[in-house]
C-alpha cells in the first residue's frame, strides 16, 4: 500500500518526465512484468479522467502497465458506475489516492455550454446524460460576466466540473466517505493542459514538498 502523499509525488514526478520528453524505462512493459501482472495488480492511484484521445493517462504521468487504475468517461463525470469503480479499487487494492483529471478544451464541457446557451426549444438530447451531469457545475457561470469571454468561461467551467466530480466522490459514497474520514483515502482534482502537457493539482491536493 502506497500512502496518498507518495502516490501524488509519483504522479507529479511522472508528469515532469512527460513534459521533458524523457520518459522512464519503467513505463515500457517487459515480458517479465506482464507475467507478474497475470497473478494480480497493485495500482497506486485511481485516475478518473476524460475519454478524450488527447489525454492518454499513463503517458501523461509516465507510468507503466499495472501502475494506475484508470476510469475514463467523457467530461470526467461521476455516475454510479464510476463511484462503484473507485470503491472497488480502494477496497480491493488499497489504493489511497484518487485523482479527478479534467483538461483544457474539453469537448463535453463545450457541448454543455453550447446547449445551455441555446433557447430551450432548440436544445437537443444529444449527449443528454453527459450534459445533464456537467450542467449543474457550469450553469451558474453563464449568469456571470464570463459568458462574454469564451476562453475564460471554458477555463472556469472545466475546473468547476472537476471540483463537482471530486466532491461527488468525497460525499456521494458511504464507503469512500468513511475511508476519507479515517484518512485512508485522498480525493484531489487536477487539470491537464493540452497546450503544455502540464498537470496542475488544484483541488484538495497538498502542496508539493
Amino acid at each position: 500500500m502506497i500512502p496518498a502523499a507518495e502516490a501524488l509525488k509519483r504522479l507529479r514526478e511522472g508528469n515532469a518526465r512527460f513534459i521533458s520528453g524523457v520518459p522512464s524505462t519503467h513505463a515500457l512493459p517487459s515480458e517479465a512484468h506482464r507475467a507478474e501482472l497475470v497473478e494480480g495488480q497493485e495500482p497506486f492511484a485511481v485516475i478518473l479522467g476524460c475519454s478524450d484521445s488527447r489525454v492518454p493517462v499513463e503517458l501523461v504521468f509516465d507510468q507503466g502497465v499495472g501502475d494506475l487504475f484508470v476510469i475514463r468517461v467523457a467530461g470526467n463525470i461521476v455516475a454510479a458506475s464510476q463511484v462503484d469503480s473507485v470503491e472497488f479499487a480502494a477496497e480491493k487494492f488499497d489504493v489511497r489516492l484518487v485523482v479527478v483529471l479534467g483538461h483544457t478544451q474539453c469537448g463535453a464541457i463545450q457541448a454543455t455550454l453550447d446547449e445551455l446557451q441555446k433557447p430551450i426549444a432548440e436544445r437537443s438530447s444529444r449527449m443528454g446524460s453527459i450534459v445533464g451531469r456537467v450542467r449543474p457545475s457550469v450553469e451558474g457561470l453563464l449568469a456571470t460576466d464570463l459568458r462574454h469571454d469564451h476562453d475564460a468561461l471554458m477555463r472556469d467551467a472545466v475546473r468547476a466540473n472537476v471540483r463537482v466530480s471530486a466532491d461527488h466522490l468525497r460525499h456521494g459514497s458511504e464507503v469512500l466517505e468513511r475511508l476519507i474520514e479515517r484518512e485512508d483515502l485522498l480525493v484531489v482534482g487536477a487539470e491537464y493542459s493540452l497546450e503544455t502537457g502540464v498537470v496542475e493539482f488544484f483541488d484538495g491536493a497538498p502542496d508539493p514538498d
